[in-house]
């Protein structure tokens, strides 16, 4: 009974790291994009909050189900939004998921910036920086994704 018991045990480990190994092998980073940014409708005390887009698209064949993803977004440099959900779907292999994240702003941060703007009213573009950190689980690391640009000011 306990070779029986041994050989199952032995089975599972190896069973294991064959699916870990076949997973590394071919995992490839998702894309995430901003689909759009807007203030949101409903307010919760005095500060405003912002809906952000989101599009997941996942280049795999097998679904990544996400628990969770944080998130920020940086203007020259200054953090002015930030936020945190549980609530992602599933993407499914070779597809891509939808969602609306809300974000709310960073006082300080925002302050900041607009402090930095008043006082070098020249310029002609802003940079900006979109940071996500997604859990998809024990299996899969965890999925940092950094997208940054600049907004033009002047047509």
């Amino acid at each position: 009974m306990r070779r029986v018991l041994r050989l199952m045990g032995l089975l599972t480990v190896l069973l294991g790291l064959s699916a870990c190994a076949a997973l590394s092998g071919s995992y490839e980073k998702p894309q995430v994009n901003i689909t759009s940014f807007t203030l949101a409708p409903n307010r919760v005390g005095m500060a405003p909050r912002f809906d952000i887009g989101i599009q997941i698209i996942n280049p795999n064949r097998s679904a990544l189900p996400f628990r969770g993803m944080t998130y920020a977004v940086e203007i020259e440099g200054y953090q002015i939004l930030s936020g945190a959900t549980p609530d992602i779907p599933t993407v499914p292999a070779y597809g891509q998921a939808d969602f609306v994240i809300q974000a709310s702003p960073d006082l300080f941060g925002s302050a900041r910036l607009l402090g930095d703007l008043f006082s070098n009213n020249q310029r002609s573009s802003l940079e900006y920086g979109f940071s996500a950190r997604l859990d998809a689980g024990r299996l899969l690391p965890m999925i940092n994704i950094e997208e940054s640009g600049q907004l033009r000011l002047t047509p």
